[in-house]
Parts: C-alpha cells; sequence; structure tokens
C-alpha cells in the first residue's frame, strides 16, 4: 500500500455509500468521457488501507481518463475475512448499473492486494452473469495468495516495499484456515469471458512473478490482454508520479487503454 497522495485543489472528493458500501467519490472538472467511471480498489494486503489512503492515486488515473472515481473502503481482514472485500466490490459494481451507469462506461482500477481483487471481481461478475466493464487495469497485483512465485525469493533484495513473510501472514488473516481459490488468487481462475485487462508492474517487486503469471492466465483464456513491466522500479510506482517520469508515463498509458476500451465497448 502505498501511503495517501494529496488532492489538487481542483479536485473534490466526498464521503458516500453505493449498494450498501462506503466510498469515497472524486470528481473531475471538465470530465472528457461524459458518464465515465472508475471504480477504483485500494491496496493494503487486505487488512490495511482505505478508499481515502488512495484517492489521491485513483484522482490522478481520473484526472488523465476524464472521469469520475468511485473508490470502495471494502470490509478488511481478519475482522472480515475472504470473500468480504470480493463481496464489497460487486455490490459497489451492481448499485452502479442500478444507478444507470452502462457498463461499457465502468474501467476497473485496483492497485497491490486492490489489483488481484479486480481481477477476481472480474470472475464473480462472470459467475454472477453481470455484464463485464469496459476494461480493467491493475497496479503490481496480488493475484497469488499463495506467494509461491520465484519473484517472492527471486526479488527479494530489491524489493524495499514487501516481504514474501509479510504477505503469507496478510494472507492468513484473510482466508483464515481454507485454501486459495480462484476468487482470492485469480492466478488460478478461469478468465475467459473478462473484460480487457492492462498489468504494470515493476521489475523490482517480489509480485512481479504474479503480474506475469497472470498476464499468461489472461492470454490462454484468449482475454485481451497486455503486460507492461517497468524497469527498476518498486511496487505501486505509478504513486509517484510527481516525481517519476516512468510512473507518469505508466499512467499515462493506463489512461489511453481505459479510454479506448470504453470507446470500443460503445461500438459493440
Amino acid at each position: 500500500m502505498i501511503s495517501s497522495i494529496p488532492l489538487p485543489d481542483d479536485i473534490s472528493s466526498k464521503r458516500d455509500e453505493l449498494g450498501g458500501v462506503p466510498v469515497v467519490t472524486v470528481e473531475i472538472p471538465g470530465t472528457e468521457e461524459e458518464g465515465a467511471v472508475v471504480l477504483y480498489l485500494h491496496g493494503g494486503a487486505y487488512a490495511i488501507g482505505s478508499a481515502a489512503d488512495s484517492v489521491g492515486l485513483a484522482a490522478d488515473v481520473c484526472r488523465r481518463v476524464g472521469a469520475r472515481a468511485v473508490s470502495v473502503d471494502y470490509r478488511l481482514a481478519p475482522e472480515h475475512p475472504f470473500p468480504a472485500a470480493l463481496d464489497d466490490a460487486v455490490a459497489v459494481y451492481r448499485a452502479l448499473l442500478d444507478d444507470g451507469v452502462p457498463h461499457t462506461k465502468i474501467a476497473i482500477v485496483g492497485e497491490s492486494a486492490g489489483g488481484g481483487l479486480a481481477v477476481a471481481t472480474l470472475v464473480a461478475l462472470a459467475n454472477a452473469g453481470l455484464p463485464q466493464p469496459s476494461s480493467a487495469v491493475v497496479f503490481s497485483p496480488w493475484a497469488d495468495l499463495t506467494v509461491s512465485g520465484a519473484s517472492a525469493t527471486g526479488k527479494a533484495d530489491v524489493d524495499p516495499v514487501l516481504t514474501a513473510e509479510a504477505l503469507r501472514i496478510r494472507a492468513r488473516d484473510y482466508l483464515g484456515d481454507a485454501p486459495a481459490t480462484p476468487l482470492s488468487s485469480p492466478v488460478l481462475a478461469d478468465l475467459a469471458g473478462v473484460a480487457p485487462l492492462l498489468i504494470q508492474v515493476g521489475s523490482h517487486e517480489i509480485l512481479l512473478d504474479d503480474a506475469v503469471r497472470l498476464a499468461s492466465r489472461a492470454a490462454d483464456c484468449d482475454v485481451p490482454v497486455e503486460l507492461q513491466v517497468w524497469p527498476q522500479v518498486p511496487h505501486v510506482f505509478q504513486a509517484f508520479a510527481a516525481m517519476l517520469d516512468d510512473a507518469d508515463r505508466a499512467l499515462l498509458a493506463a489512461a489511453v487503454f481505459i479510454k479506448r476500451n470504453c470507446w470500443l465497448a460503445d461500438t459493440r
């Protein structure tokens, strides 16, 4: 999880509720994509963090897209274990549809655990027979709660943010004694039919292998997928767009992906 980024003066946020779930709504002046919504899922290994903590990064995405953001304050483990976070994400998505937002105008974006949750949400929507959003973008996704990827040890010396031991503790908080499943670890999921997916990850993080395996899984299931590995940058480096050129370029690439897929979804 990345600490909170201050909001620019011209961007406003307010606490709200959708589908019985608390959210933070971020309004962007001069929205280009009329009616478009970024459904944002924060990081924090399912146990810490909040919508407010990640609202700055959500706003950075939405400014570039020209959309409003709805950042979900999903319930946290260990008090609320799996599938509480997933249920909350799906409930907010359903509420957006019920409010008249076309699924073609929704993009799901998530960071870290929120990235894994974003893909799990796509799978849950497919299982429920709900329409997919126009696209999903995930930053440094935690997509394997078994923490079995080769980079968990191979990148340990260069990752300044995460450790495999800490992730395993948080995985136990979230799953309890239950095994990892496709809805908690989407590297295990059948991704057939889910929305187009953009995966961004830094080469200096222990979750590199999660991103690579998730992209491979999506490709194997015939999902339109793009994997971008940015060299020598850490976990959720996109949060440092104000000082890191690669982070700014990554957010611009994410915005291009979202806008392109919104347009393509409108033409289907």
